[in-house]
């Protein structure tokens, strides 16, 4: 009897998925992307309306060959790589290599590895999303031709080794734009007054100076401030008012992609590229004693910070 079959990334996502739903799917591995734009020529014909031209991926030849085996007895092929545009374009090409199974072929998002998110996305599947195709061959297309013509310029003007990027080389300008502000920045002395009073009740308390007779208060230097200082010093000072709030602080909403990254540069001293590969493995599956591979982490490519319902239900349970 013919069996779904299952194509994702990562052998690691794979065993993960494999031990949720047993013998009754075929799961197998892209081992990420299976085409790309060749790496000794452009290959986008600019002419011609951008038109990339795709290649097989050195070693990735045998495991295209393995999945149109395995694609051939399959009842249905689910193409579950990742949930965002690079996921999307590994799912096309694929597809691209299978098209005489087109009606059979279908496409399946994992925003979690649970065995729970695992079956209802399988329960769900749809097709193709064409326009994160597109946005993915744009930003690749983009990229090849930014790196493609401009590194030659950097090798001529700058040093050899150098790269230019869609990215990186907007970042620099940006970067070169504010040292040019910070550069032309001219400084202003000022002075800040600062008092430490005591009365019987609370205890001694730091006030700050900033109005005089209810206008605002500028001290451009010394001069001003030690004026301002005799002027105060010595008088006895009253509590006007007291004001009373209640503040409510929620806690931090989940992580999106850039806050991870900041929040493991800040206290961990992560790389963007460590972070985003430490977790990517959390999210496929970590193994964990008996309990085997698990994943740890929804999917880490996001800007949301929406909680499941499931989630949100398991926690209060736990809490």
């Amino acid at each position: 009897m013919s069996k779904p079959l299952i194509i994702v990334e990562s052998p690691a996502k794979a065993r993960t998925i494999t031990k949720y739903l047993g013998k009754s799917y075929n799961v197998m591995a892209s081992v990420g992307h299976v085409k790309d734009l060749p790496t000794s020529k452009l290959g986008v014909d600019i002419d011609n309306d951008f038109t990339p031209h795709y290649v097989t991926i050195k070693g990735k030849a045998k495991i295209l060959t393995d999945i149109k085996k395995a694609a051939k007895s399959a009842s249905k092929i689910f193409l579950c790589p990742d949930p965002d545009r690079e996921g999307e374009a590994i799912a096309w090409h694929i597809a691209e290599e299978l098209n005489d199974k087109v009606d059979n072929i279908y496409r399946v998002l994992f925003h979690e590895i649970t065995e729970k998110a695992i079956k209802e996305a399988l329960h769900t599947p749809g097709r193709i999303d064409t326009n994160k195709v597109n946005a993915q061959q744009a930003r690749r297309i983009l990229d090849r031709i930014v790196g493609y013509k401009l590194s030659p310029l950097l090798w001529e003007k700058v040093r050899r080794g150098l790269s230019a990027g869609r990215v990186q080389s907007v970042a620099v300008r940006i970067i070169c734009d504010l040292e040019k502000e910070i550069q032309q920045f001219v400084s202003e002395e000022y002075w800040s007054l600062t008092a430490t009073v005591e009365g019987k009740v609370p205890p001694p308390f730091a006030i700050k100076l900033t109005k005089y007779r209810n206008e605002d208060i500028k001290v451009p230097d010394q001069q001003d401030a030690e004026r301002i200082k005799n002027v105060l010093s010595g008088s006895e000072y009253i509590v006007k008012t007291i004001e009373k709030k209640e503040r409510k602080k929620n806690p931090q909403p989940p992580f999106t992609t850039s806050k991870l990254q900041q929040e493991a540069a800040r206290k961990l001293r992560f790389t963007a590229k460590k972070t985003m590969m430490v977790a990517q493995k959390l999210y496929e599956g970590i193994e964990i004693g008996s309990e085997g591979p698990v994943g740890l982490i929804t999917y880490m490519r996001t800007d949301s910070v929406r909680v499941s319902a499931d989630a949100q239900g398991e926690a209060r349970k736990y809490i």
